[in-house]
Parts: C-alpha cells; structure tokens; sequence
C-alpha cells in the first residue's frame, strides 16, 4: 500500500506538488513583503471588484454605460431565516476578498459575510460601517474615511485578507424602511480551480493574531532605510542638463531611493520637482520616466504624505520603497528639462535579488493632458479617458492622479474602470473617483492612510490643484496580455480640468504602455 501511494505521488504533476496553500498567514506575510508585487503571482489569480455601480452600465456601444445612481444596487435579494438580505457580492472559490470599502449617509443595519456555503455567517457586523466589525486588527488594516465623525455621514476600508475555498457572500440587511443610499466596492482575488485554501474563520483569526499585528505594525510604520549597498550622490544639476548614477552589478533590487530636491528661491521648488525628470534603465530597457514629484506621489509640488510605498517627509525629501529588481544592470538618471538650476541628494540603497522566472521590472509612467472635458450627465457625452493602456504581461500597482480643476465644481464624479486581457466588460467598475482612492463625499481635504492618500488639496470647492494616490498589494492586478485603465470623464458641471496621472506596475521583459511609446516632456504648472 505505500508502496502504491509513493508511485501515485511521483506520477502526480510536479506543479500539484509544489502549489501552495493559500491561507491568513500567507497572505499577511504577502501583505508586509515590500518584494511579493515585484514577483508574478504564485499561485495565480484574476483580480475582481463586486460595486454598487449602477446597473444601467451594460455595454460601452449603448445607453447608459455613463448612468451615476451607483449606489444600492444589489445583484438580488433574499430572505434568510426570516431575514430580507440584499447580496452585495456571490462567488464561486477558491478566492479571497482583499479590500472592502463602503460608505453611506446612514448606518442602521448588519452586514453578514457566509464562507463555503455556511447558513450561519462567519461574520456578523451590527451596522453599515466596517469601524464596528469588532475585528481586533489596527488601524493599518481597518480606516475610517471622509466626514466619519460627522452625523451618520462617511465610510470606512478593510485591508484585512479573508480567503474562501469553495464560495463567499456578503449581503446586508436594511433595518429602517426609508434606507439611505449605501455604496461599496468589495475586492477579491479569483484563484484557478483546483487552487488550495483554506478558509477564513474568526477562531483562525484569533491565533494568527501576532502576524495580525505584524502586518498592522508594518502598514502603520514604514522601515527606515535599509543596511545594504549604499550609493549617494550630491549633485548640482544645470537647467537642460542630466546626471546618472549606475547601480551595483546584479542580480540586484533597489530597495530603497531617496531624493531631497532644493531650489535657490523656494518660491521655485515646485515647478523644479515637476521639471526635474527621473528616469531609470534596467537590463538596457527604460522602464522610468516620471518628474520627481509626481514619482513621490503628490503631484504638483511635493506636500505630505506617508504611506506604505512611498514617503514624502515634511522638508520635502521624498522616499520610495518600491522594489526594483534587475538581472544584470542598472541605471539612474535625472534630467533636468526646466530653467531652473537646482540642487539635489540622492540615495539609492540595494541588495541582493534572487532572480527567477517570476521576477519582473518595476515601471512608471507620467503624462499630462491639459483641458481634459468633464460633463455634467450622459447626455452631454463623457468618455471613458484612458489613463494608461499597456501590452505585454505584468502586474498594475497603483497611480497618483495630479489634477489641476478649472472649475469651482467637483470634478470626480466619474467611475475607474480596470480592463484586463481585453475583457469586453471591466474586471473593476467603480462608483466615483473619490471611492476609489478610499474615500467618499467628494472630499476636499487631506488624508493620510497606508494605501491611499490626499496629499493636496487646494481649495475647499475643489477648483485648483488636487492629489489623490492609490497603491495596490494584495488587490495588485496581473494581466497576462493588456492592461487599460479608464476614468469617466464626469463632474457636477460642464468645464474642463488638467490630468497627470502616473501609473506604477511591473512588467516582464518587452511589456510597454502607451505613454513610454511617446513619453511627454513636462511644461509649465497650471497656476
């Protein structure tokens, strides 16, 4: 009999052997892993958003793909044990849902998660609110967002990872009569069939609660810079004038880069991070080309902000994390494309990368388009302003949307959507461009959490410049074909506004965007 057993184990393909199991720890392992966006995912999945968008949006060729009442829309609803349950989300596994973001005027009801089938939810929330899950997991997994504090008004996200083997539900239950509009966007990873994992439940929870607490830890404080390779560089750097600096031999991954960025007369400085361009060649391929401040993650300028990925300190030095591996070679270059003459100090800290075949370069991409129309409703005929397209296989980890509003109106009315492999329908459709930067109420105000951020704001109406960023770890989106990410072009008024997002992904070798085919030279600030 073992001896049958031990055959039957050599005949099995080598890929069954070697697949992991997919659990609560692995995934709060992956979670604070700097290099885990950085490597193809093992075991694979499809990234996917259940939403309230609004249902009207069937198809791009016909009416309605524009359509903005996004909110209470359910895929049915159901009576459970006496109960009338509305489903917010119903999919088959193995899965895990990874980031869960709400928000509504009103909180009166419970929201129920059921795992595999149960008839009895594994998770109970007494309200339409995540803040009173009593889940015990910290505030880097678990953010309150908007005008929380204000009467039964904002919203909240959870980060913390809840896989499924065989099926997930989440409905909620209305306890009032006249409920209130409730909007959500519920993340989840879809894994292959036959794709281990296991199940998430609350008595599990409990015991992971040191990796919980590590994973919080490390959401809420970001490492200082590591002890490894060090280059420095203090530089004067002349207006039409570039620098370089080369990286050790690989294979080898920039873990940290820090660039603190000075000007004669401060009055200067922010048009000199928007003219200063940093430019990165890995393996012979350029797979950067962004200015500096917008690389940082704030947009025009270099204001606040502090989150997983990147840090922008209070004297304006700006920090990345991001992991950047190469096989052979590297390379750093800033270009100074302005008339400003400035000042510069930067670090590049590396160490050893163990390259492999899932290993994959670090890109980012910038570009600005001036005037960009938003329209009011469909019948003045948005579009859908592509943000970024790129082809090739790799993995989208998140943007900064520069916006310069020419109007005292709201401009971000309009949804995101994520298009993978040329998917006819998008894996993501959002609610409005605010919700998904984890926030609601089309806010004008800063914030500060480990996966997104507003690190500018001008104006209380909205009108001048704004930042909002948003990075991705566990809900990061592979594409193995093409990518497009879209933004509708919708506002509270007819008038226009300036874009400049950067994408952030990882690409393997060959894998281009739109933008690195005809990069664009940065101009002056709006003011």
């Amino acid at each position: 009999m073992k001896r049958n057993l031990l055959l039957f184990a050599l005949l099995l393909p080598l890929s069954v052997l070697a697949q992991k199991t997919v659990t609560l720890s692995t995934l709060l392992k992956d979670l604070g892993d700097y290099g885990a966006v950085a490597k193809w995912p093992d075991p694979m999945y499809k990234e996917m958003q259940a939403s309230s968008y609004d249902r009207k949006s069937v198809s791009p060729d016909q009416p309605g793909w524009f359509a903005n009442d996004d909110r209470t829309q359910y895929i049915r609803e159901e009576t459970n044990e006496g109960r009338k349950e509305r489903v917010m989300m119903d999919v088959d596994g193995p899965g895990a849902i990874v980031r869960f973001w709400l928000t509504t005027y009103k909180r009166n009801g419970n929201i129920r998660i059921y795992f595999d089938g149960q008839t009895t939810p594994e998770i109970t929330i007494p309200a339409y609110d995540l803040m009173k899950s009593g889940l015990p997991i910290g505030s880097g997994l678990l953010t309150r967002h908007s005008s929380y504090e204000a009467k039964e008004k904002g919203g909240s996200n959870l980060y913390l990872p809840m896989p499924y083997a065989k099926h997930c539900k989440v409905t909620f239950e209305e306890l009032e009569k006249n409920f209130e509009p409730r909007y959500y966007q519920i993340n989840y990873r879809q894994y292959p069939k036959g794709t281990k994992v296991e199940t998430f439940t609350l008595k599990q929870l409990e015991s992971a609660n040191t990796l919980v607490a590590g994973a919080n830890y490390k959401l809420s404080h970001p490492p200082g810079a590591p002890r490894s390779s060090t280059q420095k560089n203090d530089i004067s750097l002349a207006s039409g004038k570039s620098r370089s600096l080369a990286l050790p031999p690989g294979p080898n991954a920039v873990r940290w880069l820090t660039i603190d960025l000075k000007t004669e007369k401060p009055e200067d400085r922010d048009q000199a991070l928007r003219s200063v361009v940093l430019k990165m060649v890995l393996d012979g391929e350029q797979t950067v080309n962004v200015p500096v401040g917008d690389f940082g993650g704030a947009g025009a300028g270099a204001k606040r902000l502090q989150s997983f990925y990147r840090t922008i300190a209070d004297d304006g030095k700006i920090i990345s994390r991001w992991v950047m591996p190469y096989q052979k070679s590297g390379e750093l270059i800033l270009e100074n494309t302005g008339d400003i003459n400035v000042s510069l100090t930067w670090y590049a800290y590396s160490a050893p990368w163990q390259w492999d075949a899932r290993s994959m370069y670090f890109h980012a991409d910038w570009k600005n388009e001036e005037k960009v129309p938003f329209k009011h409703n469909e019948e003045n005929k948005p579009t859908d302003w592509t943000m970024i397209s790129i082809t090739g296989k790799g993995v989208f980890v998140g943007d900064a949307l520069a916006v310069y509003n020419h109007s005292h109106k709201w401009y971000g009315e309009g949804d995101q959507k994520l298009w993978i492999d040329g998917e006819k329908f998008p894996s993501e459709f959002g609610t409005g461009a605010e919700d998904y930067y984890n926030t609601s109420w089309a806010p004008v105000v800063l914030y500060q959490t480990p996966f997104a951020n507003a690190p500018r704001a001008d104006n209380p109406d909205s009108f001048g410049h704004n930042t909002f960023t948003r990075t991705r770890n566990l809900d990061a989106v592979p594409f193995t074909n093409s990518f497009k990410y879209t933004l509708e072009t919708l506002g509270w008024e007819n008038n226009a506004a300036d874009f400049a997002p950067t994408i952030y992904w990882y690409g393997f070798k060959g894998a281009k965007s739109d933008i690195s085919a005809q990069p664009m030279k940065p101009g002056k600030l709006p003011q």
